[in-house]
């Protein structure tokens, strides 16, 4: 492949992938940035409210209180089905990833557009992405999580709503034990506590998706 043919034909694949590239704009394709979360010591309340708030696995149901709530949260999955398509395109695969994602962020009180910044950063949403380090699934869960405050089993964070429940929940942990420093637990949560390069990229990724 290195005669002129060879080079017209990566030629060729170069434009192609620059095409689809400009076509996905800012959700195009880019390697993961796996979290690596080390295993800390924690105190056994801590333990036993980090358990309690994933042991619940019943599916989302959002309820609300107005009906203009209802509308606006309408709105948003739309809006989010939207800007999420290039990279699930199965709709009703893209809407209950949505839905799962803005119940859990909102029951950890996380604002459900950095949670998906997050995802992206993470694992370019993919269901069953694996890190070098063995994180996994959407939020690059590790594995120690379950076994210290789930069941003991790690192949269940593949599950959708089980990897965003864990995700969320770790992340309101961090930011909890960060006296809510976005920063700081952000890189907590990838294992680079106090580098930029992780923080910034969440944040930026966070853009994209506000309304």
């Amino acid at each position: 492949m290195g005669g002129p043919g060879g080079r017209k034909e990566r030629r060729r694949a170069y434009l192609r992938a620059a095409a689809a590239s400009a076509l996905l704009g800012p959700l195009a394709w880019r390697p993961a940035i796996a979290g690596k979360q080390a295993e800390e010591p924690l105190a056994d309340a801590v333990r036993t409210a980090l358990s309690a708030a994933v042991a619940n696995s019943a599916p989302p149901k959002p309820s609300f209180s107005t009906i203009e709530e209802r509308l606006a949260y309408l709105r948003w999955i739309g809006a989010m089905s939207d800007k999420l398509k290039p990279r699930k395109s199965e709709r009703q695969t893209r809407i209950e990833f949505l839905e799962t994602l803005w119940y859990e962020s909102k029951r950890a009180s996380l604002q459900p557009e950095l949670v998906l910044g997050l995802v992206q950063v993470e694992s370019g949403f993919r269901k069953y992405a694996i890190s070098s380090a063995g994180a996994r699934g959407y939020m690059q869960v590790m594995p120690f999580w379950a076994r210290l405050i789930g069941d003991g089993d790690a192949s269940r964070l593949f599950h959708m709503q089980t990897n965003l429940r864990f995700g969320c929940v770790i992340l309101r942990h961090y930011l909890e034990v960060e006296q809510g420093d976005l920063y700081m637990a952000l890189g907590r949560y990838n294992g680079s506590r106090g580098r930029p390069e992780y923080p910034n990229a969440v944040l930026g990724a966070r853009k994209q998706w506000l309304i």
